[in-house]
């Protein structure tokens, strides 16, 4: 009894973490990071720190919910962060606020003048700013944000992606980013479009789902897999969870059930519960 409550507890404590809005401050100078981030903290943001601009490439793989980009050096640093940002399938939409270089400082690490021109950031703010005043524009950032789940919809069968892809549209924070009609199509669409959450039927031809799967397991972690199938049978259950899915779920299932599952997946949990048993045996 008390390790199912201390389980509870940390379920608990795991979505409240989640649901917490995460920061990530890219920038080199030591003093003005710390300054900030203790800041946000206070305030009961999630901050991740990057000094370069490697470091920020890597820490999106954490899903911040907004991007602070400061002065990097050499020039061109924070440039070549922002270009990458806004061209990435998957970090395209992250809010973006850019903190330039004072203007007698931008030639050694600040936005040169044809750098500004192409700026896509949702807000710029020019050093110095004291860290507190950069809170309530990150609030109206936050306050902006839907962050959308983009969906990958896999099956050989017109009338069950029309049926699903129709369905997935009615809902605000779901988009589907592609479809494909058999897992090699699958695997090929999920490397170039890298979507959250893959629907993949088990059944296809040229290559399985479940051998799809597999396959992004190794080549795309980062895209959670939700299986769809005819048959629901535990063996099913079973053989779905060893190619490393996240999640089974019936073709027969009410839409409600398949957007949870969707959901569910994309913060990296296991769906339905009974799938989740299974894995955890």
């Amino acid at each position: 009894m008390a390790a199912k409550r201390s389980a509870k507890k940390n379920g608990a404590n795991r979505k409240e973490e989640k649901e917490r809005n995460k920061v990530l401050i890219v920038d080199e100078e030591p003093d003005f990071v710390e300054a900030l981030r203790m800041t946000l903290e206070a305030r009961s943001y999630r901050v991740a720190v990057a000094r370069t601009r490697d470091q920020g490439q890597d820490e999106m793989k954490g899903d911040p919910d907004v991007v602070v980009l400061g002065t990097l050096t050499p020039a061109g640093q924070a440039f070549a962060l922002h270009n990458w940002l806004k061209q990435h399938p998957r970090y395209r939409d992250v809010p973006l606020m850019v903190l330039d270089a004072p203007p007698k400082e931008r030639p050694l690490r600040g936005w040169r003048k044809f750098e500004g021109m192409q700026l896509l950031s949702e807000d710029y703010v020019s050093k110095p700013v004291e860290p507190s005043e950069l809170v309530p524009r990150l609030q109206r950032l936050l306050a902006e944000l839907v962050r959308r789940i983009r969906v990958l919809v896999a099956d050989d069968h017109s009338l069950v992606r029309d049926g699903i892809c129709a369905v997935l549209a009615l809902q605000r924070d779901l988009e589907v980013v592609g479809e494909a009609v058999n897992g090699r199509e699958a695997v090929e669409k999920a490397l170039r479009l890298l979507p959250d959450v893959a629907l993949m039927d088990i059944v296809m031809p040229s290559m399985s789902g479940l051998d799809a799967t597999r396959q992004l397991r190794l080549d795309c972690p980062e895209t959670k897999v939700l299986v769809l199938t005819q048959y629901d049978e535990e063996e099913n259950m079973l053989v779905a969870s060893q190619a490393g899915a996240y999640g089974f779920i019936p073709k027969k299932a009410a839409s409600g059930q398949l957007i949870a599952g969707i959901r569910t997946v994309n913060r990296g949990s296991y769906f339905p519960e009974s799938y989740a048993k299974l894995t955890s045996n």
